[in-house]
């Protein structure tokens, strides 16, 4: 008995020392009691009263661990005499509701030692300290924050004896609350940004961006057409795909003839010198534009020799007149991005110039093919039926004078 004692207080004070993980209301109560004990009959004790006192620590809204000390004198049951009873026990409880709830069930569990002394005698035939086990429940009732009634039934089993003691008990619990938190985590360190652009530098492959701008996770300016000249300085977006461009995004034109280098046929042409279209010199002019009924699969260059028939007729008008020449335009709708529509529309006109300067028989110095993406609409972009319209080839069949 005497070592009992101190370990379950010092069990209840490190239960007690411990932080809560979470916030939470903790709550100490002290639990004065009455009971009435029906001992086990290998015990020659009568039933008696018996009284005690808890100290319970709730430390989770459905757990508790509780120190409990009991005593009582009971009479003996066959002889006359009577017997003292004295019991420290260490039991958990857990209960089925929160504590703003006015009604508290809770199951329990335990062990315990106990002192049978001056009278009772085990079967060797002496007075004896006994382990006893317990296993029961109870139900507490909350009258106010600090006051409530707990009413308790367990059924002990004395491992030594092997034998089933009953108690009963009534008390009124005496609550000493608090709520603990953990504490706030520590702010983290931002990574250095020496540009504010959002991308820590770290990971930032594009220092020094302008304020403001926009970027991507890469900590660099969009590029839509991937020319190398950020859409915030792109003064001529949607350039074809692989073209060479001046540090404003636009096409470099290295004679200055108004005609880029990736449409200029007459790279170098003297300054000042009228160019065509093409970039040629002499003035070329356009003296008819045949739309042609050329339909090609979705995101598809390829035709084969399906429209050869249709083609035919701008190759008979080619070979009938030998001093013209045939720009095949490609033209999309506005749908995607304009330098894919630019890329798909110079595909599609390549295509069918190949058709012209392959089986249909015309000189590849006379066929040029030009895809200019969406920059030529001849009916609205905002419907279906002008997208259609959109989505066209055409010969403009030339002549130079």
């Amino acid at each position: 008995m005497p070592t009992m004692r101190p370990i379950a207080i010092a069990v209840l004070t490190a239960a007690i020392a411990t932080p809560a993980m979470a916030e939470d209301k903790q709550t100490i109560y002290l639990n004065p009691f009455a009971g009435f004990q029906l001992f086990d009959d290998k015990r020659d004790l009568s039933e008696t009263g018996t009284f005690g006192l808890g100290a319970e620590f709730r430390f989770q809204p459905h757990w508790a661990a509780e120190v409990v000390y009991s005593r009582a004198d009971a009479d003996r049951k066959y002889v006359g005499g009577s017997s003292d009873f004295d019991e420290v026990r260490l039991d958990g409880l857990y209960y089925l509701a929160t504590p703003e709830e006015a009604w508290n069930p809770y199951l329990a569990f335990g062990a315990g030692r106990a002192d049978f002394g001056n009278g009772p005698v085990n079967t060797a035939g002496t007075n004896h300290d006994e382990t006893r086990i317990n296993l029961g429940g109870g139900v507490r009732y909350n009258v106010s924050d600090s006051i409530s009634i707990r009413a308790d039934l367990r059924e002990f089993h004395g491992v030594d004896e092997s034998t089933f003691d009953t108690m009963a008990s009534l008390g009124i619990s005496f609550a000493f609350s608090r709520t603990v938190s953990d504490p706030a985590p520590a702010k983290p360190i931002a990574p250095a940004d020496a540009d504010n652009d959002g991308v820590p530098d770290n990971r930032d492959q594009c220092p020094g961006t302008p304020a403001g701008a926009s970027v991507d996770s890469r900590g660099c300016e969009p590029d839509d057409d991937n020319d190398g000249v950020a859409n915030s300085q792109d003064q001529c977006p949607a350039t074809a795909t692989g073209a060479s461009v001046d540090s404003r995004g636009c096409e470099l034109d290295s004679d200055n003839d108004g005609v880029v280098d990736s449409r200029d046929q007459c790279p170098g042409t003297a300054a000042g010198i009228d160019v065509d279209a093409d970039g040629c010199e002499g003035v070329t002019e356009t003296t008819e534009t045949i739309e042609l009924q050329v339909r090609f699969p979705t995101n598809s260059a390829v035709i084969g020799d399906r429209f050869d028939s249709e083609l035919a007729r701008i190759a008979d008008i080619m070979k009938e007149n030998p001093q013209t020449t045939v720009e095949i335009a490609g033209h999309t709708d506005s749908l995607g991005e304009a330098s894919y529509n630019q890329f798909l529309s110079q595909r599609r006109a390549e295509a069918v110039a190949e058709r012209l300067t392959g089986p249909l028989g015309i000189d590849p110095e006379r066929v040029t093919a030009v895809g200019y993406g969406e920059d030529q609409p001849v009916a609205d972009n905002s419907s279906a039926a002008g997208r259609a319209e959109n989505r066209r080839v055409e010969a403009r069949i030339q002549v130079t004078r």
